[in-house]
């Protein structure tokens, strides 16, 4: 039997799962994220893809929400709103999950800090947090159940053809949908 060591993820003498995020980066520094946020146990809470006479986008494969799924919508739309820094791009709703590109743009931040653990301001992880802090209160206020997955995946994206690759990846996630259904090995990488 092999003998693991997991002395580098221990915090406070327990064990945690290792970052994902990328090594020496500053997640507030301008650039546009790719991320993906699941909800808890991939339950469909958002909703279900329909396409035909089902959807009202005619032959087009697209979300028809639920009360969460429509309150996941708005508050997207609205993080701009929160975090001036904040610039939407492409982004869709599944049923469990929400593919989207946010730019963070600072044109005067001149510093550089790292991705460290612990508390986060003004940076991806803050933005992400409050998003799914904004969405998890509203289904406790109105009694809707609901959760997220703790986590959540990023992507630095570094060059235009990757911008185009996951923009046509979150584009074509609904027909995606409908033709492979909820594809978990798929889910995080276009």
């Amino acid at each position: 039997m092999q003998n693991l060591h997991f002395d580098d993820d221990l915090y406070k003498d327990k064990y945690r799962a290792s970052s994902v995020r990328l090594s020496g980066w500053d997640y507030g520094s301008n650039g546009l994220y790719y991320v993906t946020i699941c909800t808890q146990n991939r339950v469909h809470y958002f909703g279900e893809i329909v396409s035909g006479q089902h959807s009202e986008t005619q032959n087009i494969a697209s979300l028809r929400p639920t009360v969460i799924g429509e309150i996941a919508c708005r508050n997207w739309l609205d993080i701009p709103n929160h975090f001036s820094f904040v610039e939407l791009d492409q982004f869709v709703i599944m049923p469990n999950h929400i593919h989207g590109i946010l730019f963070i743009n600072k044109p005067d931040k001149v510093d550089w800090s790292i991705n460290k653990f612990g508390a986060q301001s003004q940076n991806l992880g803050a933005v992400i947090r409050g998003y799914k802090a904004s969405v998890k209160t509203y289904a406790t206020t109105n009694n809707i159940e609901f959760g997220w997955q703790p986590r959540y995946y990023d992507h630095v994206i570094r060059n235009e053809k990757e911008y185009l690759n996951i923009g046509g990846y979150i584009a074509d996630n609904p027909q995606q949908w409908l033709l492979n259904g909820d594809n978990a090995d798929n889910i995080f990488k276009p």
